[in-house]
């Protein structure tokens, strides 16, 4: 049994202009592991800079557990994409907040454009990578050392893990589970969420 004390906490990042899939994805995910299975001894809240509520790309408004400055120390850090990015793209104070989690969370996470937030800050430097398809040439400009990888689903280049765009992060925050508590256990949470994708068209 995990005490408290011992728990691990993942953050999700939110902001204004945040993707909804790319940040609640993840979280059915992960929020289904850690409230199922309490005994892997993992938590999972959202971030906001100032710890209010955001609105998101497509007009859901969504609360924050934390605002960054209040949050718990993490283990991981997923940065969700969404045209929210692009001014984050040339912000000094979010950028630098990301380099400053960097130094403090071991694993790095990002779905869809949220890798762009990383290239800018220079956290994939000379590593694999990928985004939305619709953004790899940007990915690509915005660091010309990474390696693009415009084909994968995700990529987990150990301390930094990467997916493509939107529904991707569903299988990057199934990945995740998988690295951090074994397939078995995210094979229960991929059926406890029923995914398994058979698109329609």
């Amino acid at each position: 049994m995990t005490t408290p004390a011992e728990t691990r906490n993942i953050g999700i990042v939110l902001f204004d202009g945040v993707e909804e899939l790319d940040a609640v994805g993840p979280w059915e995910v992960l929020a289904f592991w850690a409230r199922g299975f309490p005994d892997d001894g993992w938590s999972v809240s959202c971030l906001s800079r100032t710890g209010g509520p955001v609105r998101c790309a497509k007009g859901l408004l969504v609360g924050a557990d934390h605002s960054f400055a209040d949050a718990p120390p993490l283990d991981v850090l997923l940065h969700p994409g969404g045209r929210g990015t692009r001014p984050q793209l040339v912000d000094p104070e979010h950028l630098d907040w990301v380099r400053a989690q960097r130094e403090a969370v071991p694993l790095m996470t990002s779905v869809c454009t949220g890798s762009l937030v990383y290239a800018a800050a220079g956290l994939l430097r000379g590593r694999p990578a990928t985004t939305h398809w619709g953004s790899l040439d940007v990915l690509a400009e915005l660091d010309p050392s990474i390696d693009v990888r415009p084909d994968d689903r995700f990529v987990d280049d150990g301390d930094v893990i990467t997916s493509a765009g939107v529904s991707a992060g569903i299988d990057m925050a199934l990945h995740l589970v998988s690295r951090l508590a074994g397939v078995e256990r995210a094979r229960e949470v991929r059926r406890g969420i029923q995914y398994d994708p058979q698109p329609p068209v």
